[in-house]
């Protein structure tokens, strides 16, 4: 996990037409804790938002083979269960319930050591890629992922 360029998922461990899931580690050390909080450093929910939204977007692009991107369109029903702090290893999880019309629903889960910390129904808006640059760099990060060989 990259806070700072908002590289989310460090590996994706499972995925099939309908469900994604991802882990990633939480650094020991961010500039985003220097200010979430003084003393007590705690992941901010909206990047814990980003985590799940990641692994939908990833589920998409590779069930449209990488022909679309996707790109975050709403948040719905999130609910925060917990403080996730540096160091924490966590598994996010995207569900499909629904895609067509250029729009994907998500059911999106993240869990430290099995515990839910975090969930959200996200929708998930597909485009076609605006540039071959951010195809290629889609495809690159896609690679060290684990989800092109």
């Amino acid at each position: 996990m990259r806070l700072e360029t908002f590289e989310m998922l460090d590996r994706v461990t499972e995925r099939d037409e309908a469900r994604l899931v991802a882990t990633m580690r939480v650094p020991d050390e961010s500039p985003v804790f220097e200010g979430h909080f003084p003393g007590f450093p705690i992941l901010p929910g909206v990047l814990m938002v980003e985590c799940m939204a990641q692994a939908g977007g990833w589920l998409i692009v590779a069930r449209l083979g990488f022909a679309r991107m996707a790109v975050l369109a709403k948040v719905g029903e999130a609910k925060l269960r917990g403080m996730v702090k540096p160091g924490a290893t966590l598994t996010a999880t995207a569900e499909l319930l629904h895609d067509g019309s250029g729009y994907a629903v998500l059911r999106g889960t993240l869990a430290e050591g099995g515990a839910r910390v975090a969930e959200a129904e996200l929708t998930l808006r597909t485009l076609p890629f605006p540039s071959p640059a951010l195809e290629a760099a889609l495809r690159a990060r896609a690679a060290q992922l684990g989800l092109l060989p």
